[in-house]
């Protein structure tokens, strides 16, 4: 079996009309396993105005929106009968579906039902969410039930340890390979930092700037940020916070955060250059699986305040590059920053320890291997057939 005969049919609740960390790391590795002669036909919902122009062949597949005041998410409602010609049409030997929603479990039951091996990227803790929205009883249902969704698949991509050993403490007994994530080393580094783009929004050259990249979303942790930033006031510690991103809960976190400087959204050589010009990237988020921006801001040589969740736990290593504290510690977090707000040389020596750790993080390298993996998966198939 060799990477020219695969053809694999992805599944992806938002490949490209939403610019997020999960469909950036899909469609990088599209374009890395096309790149090696494999088959890909992507099956998602789509808009008419996507946020950036899709890697390879995108099919859109009817939906509606998210429910909820998340509107700018759409959910497919299965597997129509156009798609499943297209499906047929394409005749995919393997399939990869990258979310436990509807559509994700549509096409796992489609594979069953032909008998094709099928591979799942976990991408989000969706277990989390419900908690941000009052609705937190509901977890250990929904955990139940990704348990199953996972439990259905040959095989199981996640970003790191903590993932692996997660969903194997849930009950997961699929095969785990690790699809860890790259960084675009030309974009993110020490030398995108600019004091005067600093000075433009009102940021000091002698203030720390303590960053916050993302959207600005409720399950990103930003009712934690936001107590953090009233403690730090309270105690009087020099910092300045700089907040990069767009999101629906904008106008409630500036509301929180009065004295903040929202730069708004960025992307490409800017996003690089404000993320090296923060001082430290604070992010209280649980719900990461492996924490992209927490890698970026490392290889710009920024040290890191992280929830001790999964994701950072892959990435920080504890008082070497940045501190770790437990998820909701008001006061540690703020003990953590104060730390780095009053000690120059400290930042530095973190800064300088992440940026030597993030120069693992290589797109090409950790696409391998989920190609690898699909190989791994075909030829394992390919066995079982042959057995008496």
């Amino acid at each position: 079996m060799q990477p020219s005969d695969l053809r694999v049919a992805l599944f992806s609740g938002n490949y490209n009309y939403v610019r997020d960390g999960a469909n950036q790391a899909l469609n990088k590795l599209v374009g890395h396993l096309l790149g090696e002669g494999v088959a890909v036909r992507v099956y998602s919902p789509t808009v008419d105005e996507p946020a950036f122009p899709p890697t390879g062949d995108l099919v859109s597949v009817p939906a509606v929106p998210v429910p909820g005041g998340r509107g700018e998410y759409k959910i497919a409602r299965g597997l129509p009968a156009k798609i499943r010609r297209d499906l047929d049409a394409f005749a995919p030997n393997l399939v990869h579906v990258s979310a436990p929603d509807i559509l994700g479990h549509r096409a796992v039951s489609w594979a069953r039902k032909l008998g094709l091996p099928a591979v799942a990227s976990l991408h989000t803790r969706f277990e989390t969410y419900f908690t941000y929205y009052g609705l937190g009883f509901l977890e250990p249902a929904v955990i139940r039930a990704l348990t199953r969704f996972y439990n259905r698949v040959d095989r199981v991509l996640v970003p790191g340890g903590s993932m692996a050993s997660l969903i194997g403490d849930w009950g997961v007994r699929t095969p785990v390979t690790i699809w860890s994530r790259g960084i675009d080393h030309d974009r993110f580094n020490p030398g995108r930092r600019s004091p005067a783009w600093r000075r433009s929004l009102g940021i000091a050259d002698d203030e720390m700037a303590v960053g916050f990249l993302g959207r600005l979303v409720k399950e990103k942790g930003l009712d934690v940020f936001a107590e953090v930033a009233t403690e730090l006031r309270r105690r009087g510690t020099p910092h300045k916070i700089l907040v990069i991103g767009e999101g629906p809960a904008r106008d409630w976190f500036r509301s929180q955060v009065p004295d903040a400087v929202f730069a708004g959204f960025q992307t490409g050589d800017a996003l690089g250059r404000a993320v090296a010009s923060m001082d430290a990237l604070f992010n209280p988020s649980v719900t990461e699986t492996f924490g992209n921006v927490t890698a970026e801001a490392m290889a710009c040589a920024v040290p890191i305040v992280a929830a001790r969740a999964t994701g950072a736990v892959d990435l920080i290593a504890d008082g070497a590059n940045g501190f770790l504290v437990p998820p909701r510690d008001v006061a540690a977090y703020a003990d953590a920053l104060a730390r780095l707000a009053n000690d120059p040389v400290l930042r530095r020596r973190m800064g300088a320890d992440g940026a030597e750790r993030a120069q693992g993080y290589r797109w090409e390298k950790v696409n391998e291997a989920a190609l690898q993996a699909y190989l791994e998966v075909m030829r394992g198939r390919f066995h079982q057939h042959r057995s008496p």
